[in-house]
């Protein structure tokens, strides 16, 4: 284990605040391949089956979202790519020993993927505004909600890229409605979330911690440049997946030797 990485600290800082700093974790060639893998599969020159995919908006407001409609050409404005376990440059990223540590320090008992995601806001769109919401709740469709998500910058995010943004300590009031996914504004207008608000720019490489429960929201990319970010959900490996309209996922599964 690298002896740069307290991970105690980070652990701590955590579960009290909802969030925390990793550091740099990925090298400049790590990097530029994960960066190339991404545009590759953007663009279609490396596919895999059942990838799921959302075109970002043209307007950057979070009501022109159009869903379902996966893959539509080539393009550098998807919003997502998902289940990138599927492809091995990715899927041995979040198998990173120092990401393995984390997971199994909060599931000792075994660690499963619920997603993980390239999030892009495109330099020429800039992307879309995120507001305030939460990783889990009904809308999940598990026994049980995950806690930790592992963010990696594959692109400087500075504020004006629409860098990560949080209210610090929001994950200890739980779920804002049982459904979760975005806090309503009568919600949102009843905490002191705008008040509190932190940005957390990154640095090409740096890793961050959030928590599902965390309120966290991103602003459009203003920098003309492209900003990406491979962002993984680990949660316990004994987690079901409890839809019944179609046959329960079955979850990759971690830091297998």
């Amino acid at each position: 284990m690298p002896a740069e990485f307290d991970l105690t600290s980070v652990l701590a800082h955590f579960f009290e605040h909802g969030y925390a700093r990793l550091g740099v974790v990925a090298s400049e060639p790590e990097l530029a391949a994960l960066r190339s893998r991404a545009d590759e599969i953007m663009l279609g020159k490396i596919t895999y089956d059942d990838l799921f995919f959302q075109l970002d908006t043209h307007s950057g407001d979070y009501q022109d979202l159009e869903f379902g409609k996966g893959y539509q050409g080539p393009s550098l404005n998807y919003r997502k790519v998902e289940k990138l376990e599927k492809d091995p440059l990715f899927r041995a990223w979040l198998n990173h020993p120092v990401f393995e540590e984390l997971a199994k320090a909060i599931y000792p008992g075994g660690v499963s993927v619920y997603r993980a995601l390239l999030m892009t806001k495109a330099a020429e769109t800039g992307g879309t505004y995120l507001p305030w919401h939460q990783d889990g709740g009904l809308f999940w469709g598990l026994d049980r909600d995950p806690t930790l998500q592992v963010w990696t910058a594959l692109d400087d995010a500075p504020e004006d890229a629409g860098c990560v943004e949080v209210f610090p300590g929001s994950h200890k009031g739980g779920l804002a409605r049982p459904v979760g996914g975005v806090v309503p504004p009568d919600i949102v207008n009843t905490t002191r979330a705008e008040q509190e608000a932190l940005l957390l720019p990154a640095k090409a490489g740096e890793v961050l911690l959030i928590h599902n429960h965390l309120w966290h929201r991103s602003n459009v990319n203003k920098t003309g440049k492209p900003r990406r970010a491979f962002t993984v959900c680990y949660m316990n490996d004994e987690t079901r997946c409890l839809r019944k309209k179609r046959a329960p996922r079955n979850f990759f599964k971690a830091f297998q030797r």
